[in-house]
């Protein structure tokens, strides 16, 4: 089947950026809690921004992860005052990248890349500078140009408009089985990284293609500039 992508965009928190990279700094303030409280930030995060398109009721990612913490916290009765809130927020300007990441945007640099993530501007700029990634993408789009979250359709419609190509001609990767299913509902080719060899979710659609790390795509669109599967 003949593909044509002219362009990828990746999510970014859980497919370029490990959001479970706080898990350390977490046990330093919570020693043996690091772990649960990570899992369980991450959880409400998503949780708070499914709820808060559903109705209605914006806010931008930063203040998402805030309150999803302040939630973390507060379920699991750890003391978290403002001096260790603000610290445990500023990690998430400098996840660590995983390691696939690097290697297999040097072999897809032939295509436009994006990022189209949930996250807000100012916290997207700082985790690609972090990870001294600057420089690799053609845009890094966030929803908050539209004011709602993924899955929403108005989401994923931003790519075509950025990045001047058709829907056709974009490929969407993602960790997130949700966020493959919101692609795929609104007709863009779409690759799943299955890092943890999780099932697929019950929501009616499928990955075009499902790797297990980034070297995946790599090999599969990197050596072409007009690839086959």
């Amino acid at each position: 089947m003949k593909l044509g992508i002219q362009a990828i965009a990746f999510d970014a928190y859980g497919t370029l950026f490990d959001v479970h990279s706080v898990i350390a700094l977490c046990d330093r303030r919570f020693p043996g809690r690091g772990a649960e409280l990570s899992r369980l930030w991450r959880a409400k995060q998503l949780e708070y921004t499914w709820l808060r398109s559903l109705s209605g009721q914006y806010k931008d990612f930063w203040m998402v992860t805030e309150s999803a913490l302040a939630f973390a916290c507060r379920s699991l009765n750890l003391a978290c005052p403002p001096g260790t809130r603000d610290e445990l927020m500023e990690s998430y300007l400098h996840l660590d990248v995983f390691s696939d990441v690097r290697p297999a945007l040097a072999k897809l640099s032939q295509y436009k890349l994006a990022i189209l993530s949930n996250g807000s501007p100012r916290m997207l700029s700082a985790a690609v500078d972090s990870a001294s990634l600057k420089g690799v993408f053609t845009d890094v789009i966030s929803v908050d140009e539209v004011k709602i979250y993924k899955t929403s359709p108005r989401v994923y419609g931003l790519m075509s408009q950025h990045l001047g190509v058709s829907d056709g001609a974009i490929a969407f990767v993602s960790s997130n089985f949700w966020d493959i299913a919101g692609a795929k509902s609104f007709g863009l080719w779409s690759c799943w990284v299955n890092r943890g060899h999780l099932p697929e979710e019950e929501l009616g659609v499928m990955p075009d293609v499902s790797v297990p790390a980034l070297d995946g795509l790599a090999n599969l669109l990197g050596n072409t500039t007009d690839p086959e599967v």
